[in-house]
């Protein structure tokens, strides 16, 4: 079974330090996403059916919206990872480049001799719940930027990188968005949403897809996702009734969609999450 060991909330967005021995489901998510490989075995990246290891001087960078999973290599021994989620507008304001995003270059990240470092620095932290560290989100910021930087290089667009190019969405696709996020917890039919927005279905799931990089499907869990880790961060609302306001029939029905998006079962990332204020505050 997956474990959370540790996880840190904060303005940067997320830090886990998972033990993953299972397969997740293809999602996605808003926020720009790194994998470091800590111990154990290696583990590997499915980025838009594209396979990256997590392993031993090898790390994964997923840019907001691509579609991934984590696959393990194997189930007898955990790997242990030190995951990022960082929001893009938090990095966009300590990023040093004016132009920066939080679109990667690449999704393959050699771990450097100073990446390594960071990383450890971090893990150490985060194991020792008696360590207090000031620097922790600069830490994040310096360990972020590297990784960004790095998968830049050797591309073809390389230093001179001043953005990703981005077509301003189609009107029929911002409303089926509003849509949905307006109905996270309510039954939602996506054929209806289609028609809603003047769409056939084929045309609708094709135009998401294009236009968003995940199907209306993952993009609504992608949601669901984001409201069940907001509430179980920052309420003392019990797992259930958090599952049954995202829609689901059960908390056992729940806690499968939670571990099959996000590694471990929600009463399990609940009770380690920590913020950053009260990690500070000693």
């Amino acid at each position: 079974m997956s474990n959370a060991i540790a996880v840190f909330h904060g303005a940067f967005g997320r830090v886990c330090m998972y033990a993953m021995d299972r397969k997740m489901a293809p999602h996605g998510h808003r926020e720009g996403h790194l994998v470091f490989h800590v111990a154990g075995p290696s583990g590997q990246m499915v980025i838009e059916d594209k396979v990256f290891p997590i392993s031993p001087g090898q790390a994964v960078a997923v840019s907001p919206w691509q579609a991934h999973y984590y696959e393990p290599l194997t189930t007898s021994t955990p790997t242990l990872a030190l995951v990022l989620y960082i929001r893009p507008g938090w990095f966009l304001e300590a990023a040093r480049q004016v132009s920066a995003s939080m679109q990667f270059g690449r999704s393959g990240v050699e771990v450097t001799d100073y990446l390594a470092r960071l990383v450890a620095e971090t893990g150490q932290v985060m194991l020792d719940h008696e360590q207090d560290d000031p620097l922790l989100e600069d830490r994040l910021c310096t360990l972020t930027q590297a990784a960004y930087d790095q998968s830049w290089q050797w591309t073809e667009r390389g230093a001179a990188f001043t953005g990703p190019e981005t077509n301003r969405r189609d009107f029929r696709i911002r409303n089926a968005i509003r849509l949905m996020q307006s109905a996270i917890g309510k039954e939602l039919e996506l054929n209806h949403i289609a028609r809603e927005v003047g769409l056939l279905r084929p045309h609708f799931y094709k135009l998401f897809r294009t236009q968003v990089g995940l199907t209306p499907n993952l993009y609504l869990n992608a949601l669901r996702m984001e409201r069940a880790i907001d509430q179980l961060s920052s309420t003392q609302d019990p797992v259930a009734d958090i599952g049954y306001d995202l829609g689901f029939s059960s908390q056992a029905s729940f806690s499968r969609f939670f571990i099959s998006n996000g590694v471990v079962p929600p009463s399990n990332y609940r009770r380690s999450v920590q913020s950053i204020e009260s990690t500070l505050a000693g």
